[in-house]
């Protein structure tokens, strides 16, 4: 196959973004506090020559580089944020933290945004190499995790003269992602009591953690009663402090309420507050919530997935070697058969148990289930044609 001459200039960066990929492994931060990981960025954006912006859309640690001149706008859409509680020594198939409670990349956002750059890069290096218009822009999105930093970016105008968003996500299967995703809203509830000596006068005080429990009880009789595709999920904030001899006055619960669409999730999300006033009702403590983020739908662009697709069939399946299967095999042998079965079925693909690593494509005009998953990419679609790759 004759590769265009734009993968001269991916093999000529190739091993620098593998360093940032990295670098940014050993820094792991979460949810707006990325700041070693954008500044890396920043560091190798200035040194390609991109004209860079730190603190983008007033977010401290977004970045947007530019480079080209004319033409239109190319953008290509990274992320570095991490996921807490995650930390993980590196090239061992088994649990093991590097620090206890860490912060570490179990999603591959360490790779998503090098990788993204090194496609900038390249196309930049092309266009200069050709003398062709054009202008090349790497977003450096943070607190893809739970902050949604691209809705904010879209509603800062970040996007508003961009033509073309571009990006990916690590996966199991290299596939173009055809489908939506699930709209998802961040919500706190928290709740309001009255401290009491929970022996010596339990009668005066009001639990805002009975509050809490009452209200996930609610929470799962409703499941019955919602979509097959809705998914609510909740984790203790503040659960009222650590002394069971008093009656905790204070306690915050987030839920995520995800479905399909946007307008579906905030018809849910009412329903959830309504559970959340009874269980206050219930145990005559004061309630309050707040909206904290929400994510649009994914929208996929049909003729740039098309094109895409056709791209990624010309570049072919990728080639492991025999080290690549057998150092793969000793983490599959950690997965259950359902693990495995779920990578394929999340794609709608048929499932191939003998394959420990994907050296295969699925066929042309092959369509990717809705991903039963959500991404703040979704808001970017809706405001720029969007195109994003599964795998890699």
């Amino acid at each position: 196959m004759n590769k265009h001459p734009i993968w001269k200039h991916v093999e000529e960066n190739a091993e620098r973004l593998r360093t940032l990929s990295d670098k940014i492994w050993a820094v792991p931060e979460t949810c707006y506090g990325e700041h070693k990981s954008a500044s890396l960025h920043i560091a190798e954006l200035d040194a390609q020559g991109f004209r860079v912006e730190s603190g983008a859309a007033d977010i401290p640690t977004a970045v947007i580089g530019e480079a080209g001149e004319g033409g239109p706008v190319i953008g290509f859409l990274g992320e570095y944020d991490a996921l807490a509680e995650l930390s993980q020594v590196a090239d061992i198939a088994e649990q093991q933290s590097l620090k206890k409670g860490g912060n570490g990349h179990g999603c591959g956002h360490n790779m998503l945004g090098a990788a993204a750059m090194l496609a900038a890069i390249a196309l930049k290096n092309w266009l200069e190499e050709t003398g062709t218009a054009g202008r090349v822009r790497y977003y450096g999105c943070p607190a893809e995790e739970g902050g949604s930093a691209k809705s904010f970016m879209v509603k800062s105008g970040a996007f508003d003269d961009c033509d073309i968003a571009i990006t990916w996500h690590p996966g199991s299967i290299a596939t173009v992602v055809t489908g939506s995703s699930l709209a998802a809203a961040r919500v706190d509830f928290k709740f309001f009591g009255k401290a009491s000596h929970a022996s010596a006068s339990p009668h005066l005080g009001r639990s805002a953690l009975d509050a809490v429990e009452l209200m996930n009880v609610g929470i799962n009789y409703m499941r019955e009663h919602m979509s097959d595709q809705a998914r609510i999920h909740y984790a203790y904030i503040d659960a009222g402090g650590i002394s069971p001899n008093v009656v905790p006055a204070y306690a915050n619960a987030r839920y995520v309420v995800r479905e399909p669409t946007v307008k579906e999730t905030m018809k849910l999300i009412d329903r959830v507050a309504n559970v959340a006033k009874g269980a206050a009702l219930m145990t005559e403590t004061e309630m309050k919530w707040s909206l904290f983020t929400i994510s649009s739908e994914l929208i996929a662009n049909s003729p740039l997935c098309d094109t895409m697709e056709k791209n990624l069939h010309m570049l072919g399946a990728p080639d492991f070697s025999e080290v690549d299967i057998a150092y793969a095999k000793q983490f599959q042998n950690t997965l259950e058969k359902n693990d495995i079965t779920a990578s394929y079925s999340m794609l709608g693909l048929g499932v191939q148990p003998e394959k420990v690593l994907a050296n295969f494509l699925p066929p042309m005009g092959h369509k990717s289930c809705d991903l039963p998953a959500s991404t703040d990419v979704g808001d970017v679609s809706w405001v720029v044609p969007t195109v994003q790759l599964w795998g890699g």
